[in-house]
């Protein structure tokens, strides 16, 4: 186990001296190791959906029990889990009038628990809520994604109005945790629970990235067609992989946390 960790560690400290070019080079080849693994091991892909969602929903109770039992809400960014809830809405509405499906339930799980988060940050723990330090602007986001999702949206015979939520939430749901990226850059230490729900987080969007991709490949790009024509399909698997990499960053300090054995997870300058 020493040895393990010691071959791990020398890893890491090569991978640290890369400059940024090498480094992304060996996370765009790291990903892509990862998932031709997961084409081969895993053979129905929509097991990687399901298996999104159950990581998804283990941060989710990494996050309860940190406001329940730890009584605080320090670390936790409110914007982004507004920005959650506003997605999850919209998302929502959008499977009840145009696809309802079990999505539709999980989604409804996901959007109680994200308000129940927001009335614990807003009103029970607002003590230790770091507002000064959740000052990223959620209008930097929101309005975006309102303009991109007018300009591109499903081609499909349903209601337009519809089809131009549908992008929104799409593009929403891709950058709703930029604001807390940068509380915890802000703070620049991250506790263990909110760090645990942030990976599991990370974890989460690499899979829901996997299933799409692979499925992309396994139909031989079909599945891109029948979303539709235009820039729509493109955009649904670029905002997948935009979900990944927007937490790439902190999952590989959180990693290299955990294997250095340290609990609290501290931040250099520039993760965001």
């Amino acid at each position: 186990m020493r040895v393990s960790k010691r071959s791990i560690g020398v890893v890491w400290a090569w991978v640290r001296q890369q400059p940024p070019k090498i480094k992304a080079f060996l996370s765009v080849v790291t990903g892509m190791a990862a998932l031709a693994f997961l084409r081969f091991v895993v053979h129905d892909h929509d097991n990687l959906f399901v298996a999104s969602e159950a990581v998804h929903a283990v941060g989710i109770s990494v996050l309860i029990y940190k406001l329940t039992k730890e009584k605080t809400c320090a670390g936790l960014s409110l914007k982004s889990q507004e920005l959650t809830a506003l997605f999850l809405s919209v998302r929502l509405y959008c499977s009840f009038v145009m696809e309802y499906d079990i999505h539709t339930l999980l989604d409804s799980a996901t959007l109680v628990t994200t308000l129940w988060v927001i009335y614990m940050i807003r009103f029970k723990l607002k003590s230790s809520y770091m507002e000064d330090k959740d000052n990223f602007a959620i209008y930097y986001v929101v309005v975006p994604c309102a303009v991109l999702a007018l300009l591109v949206h499903p081609t499909t015979s349903h209601n337009l109005v519809n089809r131009i939520f549908w992008a929104f939430c799409v593009y929403l749901e891709a950058v709703s945790v930029l604001p807390q990226l940068r509380l915890m850059q802000n703070t620049k230490i991250v506790e263990p629970f909110t760090a645990h729900y942030v990976f599991a987080l990370g974890i989460a969007r690499f899979l829901s990235c996997a299933h799409w991709v692979l499925q992309v490949l396994d139909t031989r790009g079909r599945l891109l067609t029948a979303l539709g024509y235009g820039l729509w399909p493109s955009m649904v698997l670029l905002s997948e992989i935009v979900q990944t990499f927007i937490l790439a960053d902190f999952c590989y300090y959180y990693v290299k946390s955990v294997f250095g054995g340290q609990l609290v997870l501290r931040l250099p300058s520039g993760v965001v």
